[in-house]
């Protein structure tokens, strides 16, 4: 009798405890971002759902609420769809108007979609341990497995494209799609603590599919006379090569998703001699193209210009400044390197004030991401390079 009863309160107090220790806990919402200001910032006639005035939000800690929104968006197919607030407090007509377009295949991982909701309910799961968030992680895992093309690509959308939107089927670096499906696979095979309640035969298919991913990425490296450089923005899904995306982001030398994909490759434990030259390559061109004293700044003086898309309360514009840390044009010119620019109708501009200023205060032309990867390579590089130096002139 004693026993039950140790065993009884014991049982009481361990549960106690979880909740207490979950309500004390809360999930990193900051990979959601891009979606996230896209539904406020954004308006689309295609969205199932709109934001209201002051539309309120869920907590971080609000764990099985978030949740529990991350389910009501998830696709019968195991994706999402792109550019919702996963924090939102919805009304019951936005939850009716959700479930409605369940089997609707219009899922992506374009602006970070898909592969952060499945992180998310992996930790879900671990912390609260309700099946119906594992259910869903299985789904969402499956889906991103599923979509990935056989030499190791994946697509910005999947199964459906978007209607005119025949770029939508090219392999895309593009708004952290690829790489942000890699770094969730990489923690899979790296055991992360968050995942380990994944069944054996998931796992191994996470492995293959992540070897697959490498492959690709090392394929994908834009290769000039030889010499080893970046990667596009997104590039051709049979024969690797860079390719068009929207009209106004042309084949070429993609800085800024390319800081994202070297800090990615330095993450690789024991790198072989093709991670080793990928990354130094990446590293070499991102030293040599780098623009000093230059600034582009947000201007808000400028008068409010309302084009189809939005309203610009500001314009963007290049300033001279001493102090201004390195900086990279966002896109590079294949060949000749010199930086490049481009409108919507796909003319090749060579300097910001030509473009208009819909695409000139509504889209980022220069970028600080190949600074990251660069702060790293001097670790990296004496571990696992260190008979080569590429920054030493």
């Amino acid at each position: 009798m004693y026993n039950k009863i140790f065993f009884i309160l014991t049982a009481i107090l361990i549960s106690s405890y979880n909740l207490s220790f979950a309500q004390k806990v809360k999930i990193d919402m900051s990979p959601f971002e891009n979606s996230t200001q896209h539904w406020y910032n954004f308006f689309s006639a295609s969205s199932v759902i709109h934001p209201l005035p002051g539309n309120p939000q869920h907590d971080e800690y609000e764990i099985e609420a978030i949740a529990d929104n991350i389910l009501l968006f998830q696709r019968n197919n195991g994706g999402w769809p792109k550019n919702y607030d996963m924090q939102a407090k919805l009304t019951d007509d936005q939850k009716i108007k959700l479930l409605a377009v369940k089997n609707d295949l219009s899922t992506t991982f374009d602006n970070a979609t898909t592969h952060p909701q499945v992180a998310y309910l992996a930790k879900a799961y671990t912390i609260t341990k309700k099946e119906k968030y594992k259910d869903a992680f299985l789904r969402g895992l499956d889906f991103i497995l599923s979509a990935q093309y056989a030499n190791g690509g994946w697509p910005q959308y999947y199964p459906n494209l978007p209607s005119n939107s025949e770029y939508s089927k090219r392999i895309t670096y593009n708004d952290g799609a690829f790489i942000g499906i890699m770094n969730t696979l990489k923690s899979i095979v790296d055991y992360d603590t968050s995942y380990s309640f994944l069944d054996k035969v998931r796992r191994e298919k996470v492995k293959i599919a992540f070897n697959k991913g490498l492959d690709c990425i090392l394929k994908t490296q834009i290769i000039e006379d030889g010499v080893k450089k970046v990667w596009c923005q997104q590039h051709d899904e049979v024969t690797f090569q860079p390719a068009w995306g929207r009209t106004f982001e042309p084949p070429s030398l993609g800085n800024d998703e390319s800081g994202s994909i070297v800090v990615f490759l330095m993450s690789i434990e024991n790198p072989d001699k093709q991670i080793i030259s990928a990354i130094q390559g990446a590293i070499k061109w991102f030293d040599d193209s780098k623009i000093l004293n230059t600034r582009c700044i947000d201007d808000p003086t400028a008068p409010k210009y309302v084009s189809k898309y939005r309203v610009h309360n500001y314009d963007r514009r290049i300033v001279y400044d001493l102090n201004a840390p390195p900086v990279w044009t966002r896109f590079s010119e294949l060949k000749t390197g010199i930086p490049i620019f481009c409108d919507r109708s796909g003319e090749i501009l060579y300097n910001m004030s030509d473009i208009g200023r819909e695409r000139r205060s509504g889209y980022r032309w220069y970028t600080y991401s190949p600074r990251e990867a660069l702060d790293k390579y001097h670790q990296w590089q004496k571990k696992w390079a260190p008979e080569e130096n590429v920054l030493v002139k």
